[in-house]
């Protein structure tokens, strides 16, 4: 079979992959074609293949697909025109980082450092909920493309001018608050690792929409239709440890049901929710 004729048969393989996951004949036969259809842009956005202990390894399988393996790789027009996803509206899950960022406003934190924040597409969400303050610095750091479509786009629609672009995620060094919103996935290095690397690391950490495992950290292949990329799923005690250990302490944690992963003939490797989570320092 040489390509996915329709998404609904799309939908209909990966359907059955999950249920055959447990079953061994099916299993063994079953694997090799669900990776071949896997590679088709026809697919389908948003599956998932194959596991893998690092995110180098991970990187070679995406390397034998002939698709961009990074946000990096993306043309600078698919980041125009308001934006990858869009100017979109505010989801369920983005209301736990709207009571606590509308909270720290309260306390007097002023800067936000949003690591993956595209062209700041959560700045301009947020900000119809949100009365932001005169002060605030909200700083968006991504990869160029995304930031160049973002600052072009802040010329005419930003007009409190409180929105900028870092070319270095080191930025964050010296900002009262790190947000970081469905972006922890895809980077090659973790949270910690970067807070660890911070001379001022912020004293506030917001994540949100992250997939985590109850006790398994590894990596998957995400095909999103554009692109075939790492995709990284922490465990949880492994996670909140790390954060602990750099001096963090947990005042919030939620679970959102919105978004779930299941990656074929693995089924111990499935996540049921994402998770989000409110870090002082």
């Amino acid at each position: 079979m040489d390509q996915v004729d329709s998404p609904w048969l799309g939908t209909k393989l990966r359907h059955l992959a999950n249920e055959s996951a447990e079953l061994p004949i099916l299993r063994l036969l079953g694997k090799p074609l669900y990776r071949r259809l896997f590679e088709r842009r026809s697919f389908g956005d948003n599956v998932y293949s194959g596991i893998y202990p690092t995110y180098a390894l991970a990187l070679a399988a995406a390397g034998r697909v002939s698709r961009p393996s990074s946000y990096e790789e993306f043309e600078p027009a698919a980041f125009a025109g308001g934006g990858m996803y869009g100017r979109q509206g505010i989801r369920v899950s983005d209301y736990p980082l709207v009571y606590w960022l509308n909270r720290l406003f309260g306390e007097g934190c002023r800067t936000v450092f949003d690591l993956g924040g595209h062209d700041g597409v959560t700045y301009y969400s947020f900000a119809r909920l949100l009365d932001y303050p005169n002060d605030l610095r909200w700083i968006v750091h991504d990869v160029p493309n995304a930031m160049a479509a973002g600052a072009e786009w802040a010329r005419e629609h930003d007009p409190r001018k409180q929105l900028t672009f870092a070319a270095s995620r080191f930025d964050a060094s010296g900002c009262e608050v790190l947000l970081s919103s469905g972006t922890l996935q895809y980077l090659d290095y973790t949270l910690p690792e970067l807070l660890a690397a911070l001379p001022l690391p912020p004293s506030r950490v917001l994540v949100n929409l992250v997939p985590m495992h109850p006790k398994k950290s590894f990596f998957t292949l995400q095909n999103m239709g554009r692109a075939v990329m790492p995709y990284r799923v922490q465990a949880i005690p492994d996670f909140v440890e790390a954060m602990r250990l750099l001096g963090y302490s947990v005042l919030d944690q939620w679970h959102s049901g919105e978004r779930h992963l299941r990656v074929p003939f693995e089924p111990e490797y499935r996540v049921d929710g994402y998770e989000g989570c409110c870090f002082a320092r």
